[in-house]
Order: C-alpha cells, then sequence, then structure tokens
C-alpha cells in the first residue's frame, strides 16, 4: 500500500510565511521550516571602497617588487651558502655511499616520527614513558652534576668523547 503524503509548505505573500496544509501533513514524516528573509542590499558605495584599497596595495606591493637590491642580496647570500657545500661534495671520495646515507637518514626519520606519533596515541604509554624519562633526568643530575669531582669527571669524559670523534691532530 503506497500512500502520498504531502507535507506543509510555505509560501511568501506580502512577507508574511502563509502555511498551506494538506489533510495528510500532521503525520510524523512531514517537516516543514519557515522560509529564510531575504538576503540585505549592500551599498555599492563598500564595494568601491574595497576596490580602491586593493589596487592602491596592489600598486605598493609592485613597486616594492621591482626593487633591484634584494634581488642581488639574495643571490649573494645563496651563492654563500652552496659554494662550501659544493666544495665538500667535491672533497668526497664514495658519493654513492654518502648519498644512500642520507637518503637511509630521511627514511629513518620519517619512521621514528610515525612510530612516535603512533606510541603517542595509546592511552597508558606517554605518561609512563614522561615519568621514566622525568626519573633518568633526576637520577642523571645526582649522579653527575651534584657534586664537584663528578662533575669534573663529566666534563672529562665528554672532552674525551669529542677527541675520539673529532680526532686529534
Amino acid at each position: 500500500m503506497a500512500t502520498t503524503a504531502q507535507c506543509m509548505s510555505t509560501s511568501l505573500i506580502d512577507s508574511k510565511a502563509v502555511a498551506r496544509q494538506s489533510a495528510s501533513a500532521t503525520s510524523p514524516q512531514c517537516v516543514s521550516l519557515p522560509s529564510l528573509p531575504p538576503l540585505p542590499v549592500q551599498p555599492q558605495n563598500r564595494v568601491w571602497k574595497a576596490t580602491g584599497y586593493c589596487r592602491k596595495l596592489a600598486r605598493n606591493v609592485a613597486a616594492m617588487a621591482t626593487g633591484e637590491a634584494p634581488a642581488e642580496a639574495a643571490t649573494t647570500d645563496v651563492t654563500e651558502l652552496i659554494k662550501p657545500i659544493q666544495e665538500a661534495w667535491d672533497k668526497v671520495e664514495d658519493k654513492y655511499a654518502v648519498s644512500s646515507l642520507a637518503v637511509s637518514g630521511a627514511v629513518l626519520l620519517w619512521g621514528s616520527t610515525g612510530m612516535i606519533s603512533a606510541i603517542d596515541r595509546l592511552p597508558l604509554i606517554p605518561g609512563v614513558l614522561e615519568l621514566v624519562g622525568i626519573g633518568y633526568t633526576g637520577w642523571f643530575a645526582y649522579k653527575n652534576l651534584v657534586y664537584k669531582p663528578d662533575r669534573e669527571a663529566l666534563i672529562e669524559k665528554i672532552k674525551c668523547t669529542y677527541k675520539d670523534i673529532i680526532g686529534s691532530n
């Protein structure tokens, strides 16, 4: 049995909403909404002011963009930055190994950020890891930084490690 029900509709007559209702409009399937008021009319003067302001702004930007001093400064900065990098790259003997290390480092960094964000979404793990970090920081400070002989031993160990990495000439 298919029955058709007409919903309540409104029509706008003399800026007043007049409702028409059929015999079956009282069914729970029909929902009526009031009609929206008309859009307010914006004065033309406001549009003219906005376009005038945009024109002034565009002229200022164009005048600033044609200057030659910033362009020369930018090229000298770029060449000063690129030149040492090119010299260091020319000194490298095994370019394949260095480039593969750089790519693997980038992939490792990307993967570790994904792993850290996944761990951060777990319910209890971030709080526990934060407590572990605070505890280790306190232990390290007590063990190596509180007393003067321990600080001197730590500084000596850092200097020794630095010399091992850099190499002594």
